[in-house]
């Protein structure tokens, strides 16, 4: 009764195994088709952008030598001068009577010189006579030499007193535009303080503020790319001409000045313009983001090998991340084999189908 029913279970069996002789192999066991990358390429210097500004290569700031009282202002900002050009007056009373005084000084001096010569000449002939004694021929050669550095004295002072009288009057020393002005008709100024700011005609300077990692890092007199930032269309070449010796304190960056060549005319004075330059090729090579996976807490990439087909993961070092590539310093060499798609369910040893090869 149960021979028939343990024939039947044993072909079934027999069946199950057969048809397990013949199922295709697990798809962990399947090469998985990848797409790779092939590293050629070294990374490429960063280019970094800064703003700035349009100033004059030579920029002065006129101020009177002397305190007082500024009556004249004749030049706003904006005015275009010419050398020699009044610039500001003071008013001159104060300086007047100083050299009414000294040329009263001076008056005063010539005829005690005038009285002491007569003397001098007087006493020279009545010497040789016998008439006076040596002595008092001494005493008016020496009350002449005296009168006389009085008189020189006086000149002297006079001349200051005439300079400082001219001093009162503030011209341009050189054609340009004023900038800035620091005072107004009427106001009680101090000798230096500013007057009028003047960007002397001639050379441009774009200047930016630097931080300091890139003043450290940079190339040395690199080529400035400068371009206006209302309209990006006018461009200009430039090199760095001056760096400041020192940070400013607020925001820890360097003033750096860029000679402008050939400035177009559309970059005046006070225009915000962008500059660019590209820094110095980093060491290492440059991969498609997409490659990047981790391992062990730390960047990895899924490297290919040609002759067992089979890929391995291996840490690297990224120096920089870009918008659509990482830049890795160490780990990779020319000629190294990535995959930058189709690693997701990849496992170390893994064999592999490329689907495509780039570099």
């Amino acid at each position: 009764m149960f021979e028939p029913r343990i024939a039947i279970v044993a072909a079934i069996l027999v069946a199950a195994t057969v048809t397990s002789c013949h199922k295709p192999a697990q798809p962990s066991a399947q090469a998985r088709p990848v797409r790779t990358v092939t590293v050629e390429r070294h990374a490429e210097g960063e280019t970094v952008s800064l703003t700035g500004q349009i100033r004059a290569k030579d920029q002065v700031s006129l101020a009177f030598r002397l305190d007082g009282r500024m009556i004249e202002r004749p030049v706003n900002v904006g005015d275009v001068l010419t050398a020699g050009q009044v610039v500001g007056r003071l008013d001159p009373q104060s300086q007047q009577n100083e050299v009414r005084s000294a040329q009263a000084v001076l008056s005063s001096a010539e005829a005690v010189l005038a009285q002491a010569r007569l003397s001098f000449w007087r006493d020279q002939t009545l010497v040789k006579e016998g008439a006076v004694s040596r002595a008092k021929f001494d005493d008016a050669q020496q009350e002449l030499a005296t009168a006389q550095a009085k008189v020189d004295s006086a000149q002297a002072q006079l001349r200051i007193e005439q300079d400082r009288l001219g001093y009162t009057t503030l011209l341009a020393d050189a054609p340009g535009a004023v900038t800035a002005v620091g005072a107004e008709p009427g106001e009680v100024v101090r000798a230096g303080q500013m007057i009028v700011q003047l960007a002397r005609h001639g050379g441009r300077d774009a200047v930016f503020d630097v931080p300091e990692q890139l003043i450290l890092t940079g190339p040395r007199d690199p080529l400035v790319e400068l371009a206006l930032s209302d309209d990006p269309r006018v461009t200009a070449t430039g090199r760095v001409r001056e760096i400041a010796p020192q940070a400013d304190p607020a925001t820890r960056t360097y003033q750096v000045k860029v000679g402008i060549i050939n400035p177009p005319e559309a970059m005046r004075l006070g225009a915000t313009v962008t500059g660019r330059i590209k820094l110095p090729a980093p060491p290492g090579v440059e991969i498609p983001a997409t490659a990047l996976s981790e391992a062990n807490g730390r960047p990895a990439v899924w490297v290919f090998d040609a002759r067992s087909k089979t890929v391995s993961l291996r840490n690297v070092d990224v120096l920089r991340y870009d918008a659509a590539t990482v830049v890795i310093s160490r780990g990779l060499e020319s000629g190294d084999v990535v995959v930058t798609a189709g690693a997701q369910t990849l496992h170390p040893g893994q064999k592999v189908r490329l689907l495509g090869a780039a570099s």
